[in-house]
């Protein structure tokens, strides 16, 4: 979606970008419903599912109530304290919207979720039972947020597109790792990437700068927790 110029109330010129009511409402309807789904909260918690239901090798040592609790721990990491969190940020005046519209909105969200995501990464980092394949992932999470505060200073990256690199990442690690059929998964993890990035284009008043931005940072910060780990 192309961005066009605009005067503010001090007469300032700004970039804003069109209204997407040039869409057809079925699309519009659709993109929602992605937006929602595939939110950056609950992208870490699908993730960890498909690893205990894909490869449950790597959890011999865990019963089948572990592994759900485990799942379990993710989320409340990944959803419940994040969104917590910024319903109370809501609730105290420091953010105006729980939607976090703009970069500043967004600035106190993720230095609080950066520690949520450090503290998770730590915890499976020094506990050897836990496949490795989860300290990359969290590792990426955090390293992620950090790259998404660090770019929102000069843009408001998409915090969907970052998460929808990280999670088209992953899964290919996954599959170009291990001697494992995994081209299905693959498959559907770039479609749901592709899909999640267009919905944001029509879904919300990201430009494409900033979504590519936001999926080149999930998928570097992949790369690199693979790498160091």
């Amino acid at each position: 979606m192309e961005s066009q110029l605009a005067v503010d109330k001090k007469n300032n010129l700004i970039e804003v970008q069109p209204s997407n009511t040039k869409y057809p409402v079925f699309i519009r309807i659709a993109a929602k419903i992605i937006s929602y789904l595939f939110h950056p909260l609950f992208i870490p918690v699908y993730l960890s599912w498909l690893v205990v239901k894909t490869q449950s090798y790597l959890f011999g040592v865990f019963t089948e109530w572990e592994k759900t609790l485990f799942i379990v721990r993710f989320g409340v990491i990944y959803i419940m304290f994040p969104l917590v969190s910024v319903l109370l940020m809501k609730a105290l005046g420091f953010i105006s919207s729980i939607h976090l519209k703009t970069q500043r909105d967004r600035i106190i969200p993720y230095v609080v979720c950066m520690i949520y995501y450090w503290w998770m990464w730590y915890v499976l980092h020094n506990q050897p039972e836990y496949p490795k394949e989860y300290v990359v992932l969290s590792l990426s999470i955090f390293l992620a947020s950090i790259g998404g505060l660090m770019a929102n200073i000069n843009m408001k990256v998409s915090m969907h597109a970052i998460a929808a690199g990280v999670m088209a990442a992953f899964i290919m690690l996954l599959g170009f790792s291990q001697d494992l059929d995994f081209g299905i998964y693959i498959s559907i993890s770039i479609l749901l990437a592709g899909s999640i990035c267009t919905s944001r284009l029509i879904d919300s008043d990201h430009s494409a700068r900033e979504i590519y931005w936001g999926l080149f940072i999930g998928i570097l910060s992949l790369l690199i927790s693979e790498k160091f780990a």
